[in-house]
């Protein structure tokens, strides 16, 4: 048994606070208000989306539960990032897509994204980057319940 095993949950929830600090660093550097970093993945999936998806659609890509989506997504429209529809067709459904607001931080929200990316890689070679990713889902599915 490692040494380390004691310690790898109290890590990964040290780092994870670490890498929340910095998202609210360089986003109050970048003049981006109201945005905070469990937002990032829902702007993040309608960047690469053209902009527009269904709540269900944006659930199942950021891995959240539907409730959860809803309330982050509420927030992002209270701060004009993004705006709701009905869908014509099914009232049921719900689609998001960004406003112009949304559209006009894309630049800056890419470039924090690839610092925060590059910060926590950096010194990684290719294989552990692949084996890291790969040790991290190992770990998370040993904490799925379905």
């Amino acid at each position: 048994m490692s040494k380390y095993r004691d310690y790898s949950i109290s890590y990964i929830s040290t780092t994870r606070k670490k890498y929340q600090n910095f998202l609210e660093k360089e986003l109050k550097e970048h003049n981006i208000q109201n945005i905070v970093p469990s937002h990032g993945s829902i702007l993040s999936v309608l960047y690469r989306n053209n902009g527009k998806l269904t709540m269900k659609e944006i659930a199942k890509l950021i891995r959240r539960d539907k409730s959860t989506v809803t309330s982050l997504c509420n927030k992002l429209v209270s701060f004009g990032y993004i705006k709701k529809e009905k869908c014509e067709k099914d009232k049921r459904v719900t689609y998001i897509s960004l406003t112009q607001k949304g559209i006009d931080i894309r630049p800056e929200f890419e470039e924090i994204s690839k610092k925060l990316i590059d910060t926590a890689y950096k010194g990684f070679t290719k294989e552990e980057e692949d084996m890291f990713f790969y040790l991290l889902n190992k770990l998370k599915k040993n904490f799925d319940t379905e």
